[in-house]
């Protein structure tokens, strides 16, 4: 009852704001709370919806609902002969917020591109440790100060990226969270003021909404930007209305307490489905469920002991009875709907008595570990606190004691990333870019250890193929060094790679124009309701 009044109050404080009563409102049930409101050093995606994909915009975007990379603050762009030069064009007469506690003075520009990127990447900008244990996740696990040898300021509407070698990926890793440009006049003055972390907590950006305020755990609150570089948005006033349970999600959008949510349940799939004032928006997941094993913990160093204990686990009754016909097993670290997916690796077999004899074979006769299960349901995990009760079982079967552990999300992936940490992490991806690269060297790099790579697994010979697969322009070429790839991460099993899923969105039939994105995230800036 507590969060319905405060809906209703949000509700009818920004129709108010917003210029009259017949301003059209969008409530989003959402699934977790946002580490805060800075998307370059976070990593969820309930991070990016609440900041990076409402408050903000990047150089270039993908297309919605499809990984093509269009057009974003910058105009055009062009790529030097040599692939080492990427120049960008920006628009003229972008505008940035003006909220109640900032009034901007002048247009995007240059600077604040150059500040963007130097900030997580010079150590010497104000703002590279402006928060407590602040860590550049993306930037580093992307390898971007690897290949960055400097961004140029050409003229105030022209920025040029110069880099030490050419790399593939990088028009699309620019359409990335990481990669959203903020206002280096708003953190000079937050600077000025000894007041930098509000740069997290008060954003200012060019996208299409722009912040209100912020209910901790509860609600936030946006309206649309009205000078917004591409026109103002349908929906004046949205709302995220924080709801960690699915179950209770489903509730909400029946009740018509919410438009739209996230991440389902699949139990609840069938009634939401049945619903007839609601649709249900699917596509296949690009995404990964997986489960890290930490390969600098004994007995987790030894290869044997990883593939022992993948053959001891029974995926396809966790598919069956946790994905419920809205996923299948997966082989391989990307899924099989992305190029360079190698169908020759033969998948995990379910094998208890070959599982025993490995680990007798390794001197492991009784292991007692931890097993990490993620506190919020994702499309490649709904559940995984039974996923990890279901592998506890498997592993008992064999020998192996396991206890199961969990955190706040926040924190859960905090500690998971710790070099240190003990016992095997459930965890799992989904695509930013529909890049290879963006599974491989994200999750697996050398450089991502102690960022993405919750495994610290370097191995020289993966890293080498996908290092090279960067440098070359050739997809028919990148296609093989990844088809290589996938068989030394097969053989050296860091992870135990889970399962694929299928993507729902359930939402009313008065929202019109929403697109699932493949790339995980939930946009609502070409999104309208009917009254």
């Amino acid at each position: 009852m507590h969060l319905m009044k405060s809906l209703a109050a949000a509700t009818a404080l920004i129709a108010v704001m917003a210029g009259g009563a017949h301003a059209k409102t969008l409530v989003y049930c959402s699934d977790a709370s946002p580490a805060h409101f800075d998307p370059g050093p976070t990593t969820g995606g309930n991070d990016f919806d609440a900041s990076s994909r409402t408050i903000y915009d990047r150089l270039v975007e993908f297309e919605h609902g499809s990984t093509k990379v269009v057009p974003g603050l910058a105009e055009r762009w062009d790529i030097s002969a040599d692939a080492k030069e990427l120049t960008f064009y920006l628009r003229k007469g972008v505008k940035f917020q003006t909220t109640d506690y900032f009034t901007p003075t002048r247009e995007l520009n240059a600077d604040d591109v150059i500040f963007s990127f130097e900030r997580q990447w010079k150590q010497d900008n104000p703002y590279f440790s402006y928060l407590p244990n602040l860590t550049w996740d993306y930037f580093q696990g992307m390898d971007m100060p690897k290949y960055l040898k400097e961004i140029v300021k050409v003229d105030d509407l022209t920025v040029k990226f110069v880099l030490n070698e050419p790399n593939a990926p990088m028009l699309a890793n620019l359409a990335m969270d990481f990669a959203t440009i903020m206002s280096k006049e708003y953190a000079d003055k937050l600077a000025a003021d000894g007041k930098k972390e509000e740069l997290s907590t008060k954003p200012i950006g060019t996208g299409p909404f722009q912040f209100v305020d912020y209910q901790l755990d509860s609600t936030i609150r946006y309206q649309a930007f009205p000078d917004y570089w591409k026109g103002k948005r349908n929906i004046d006033d949205l709302i995220f209305a924080i709801t960690t349970d699915a179950s209770v999600r489903a509730q909400k959008l029946k009740a018509g307490e919410c438009d739209i949510m996230s991440y389902p349940a699949p139990a609840d799939l069938e009634s939401l489905k049945a619903d007839s004032n609601l649709v249900v928006a699917e596509q296949e997941g690009l995404n990964i469920g997986y489960m890290s094993y930490n390969v600098t913990e004994k007995p987790f160093d030894n290869v044997e002991v990883r593939r022992a204990l993948n053959m001891a686990i029974n995926k396809d009754a966790i598919v069956k009875a946790v994905y419920e016909g809205a996923g299948q097993t997966a082989t391989n670290l990307i899924p099989p709907t992305m190029w360079s997916y190698n169908k020759d690796v033969k998948a995990d077999v379910y094998d208890p008595e070959a599982a025993k004899k490995l680990l007798t074979d390794a001197g492991v006769t009784e292991l007692n570990t931890e097993l990490w299960a993620m506190p919020v349901s994702r499309p490649y995990n709904p559940n995984a606190q039974r996923i990890a009760e279901m592998i506890q079982a498997d592993w008992k079967a064999v020998g192996v004691n396991a206890k199961i552990v969990s955190y706040e999300w926040t924190e859960y992936r905090e500690r998971g990333k710790q070099k240190d940490r003990k016992g095997p992490f459930q965890i799992g991806w989904t695509g930013d870019n529909g890049d290879p690269d963006n599974f491989f060297a994200t999750l697996f790099s050398c450089s991502a250890i102690g960022v993405s790579n919750y495994s610290s697994w370097c191995n020289k010979d993966f890293e080498d193929l996908i290092q090279k697969a960067k440098v070359t322009p050739d997809q028919a070429e990148r296609t093989k060094l990844y088809e290589q790839a996938q068989v030394i991460f097969h053989d050296e099993a860091p992870a135990l790679n889970l399962a694929h899923s299928k993507v729902f969105m359930p939402m009313n039939k008065r929202v019109q124009n929403f697109k699932v994105d493949p790339v995980g995230i939930h946009r609502f800036d070409d999104v309208d309701v009917t009254e």
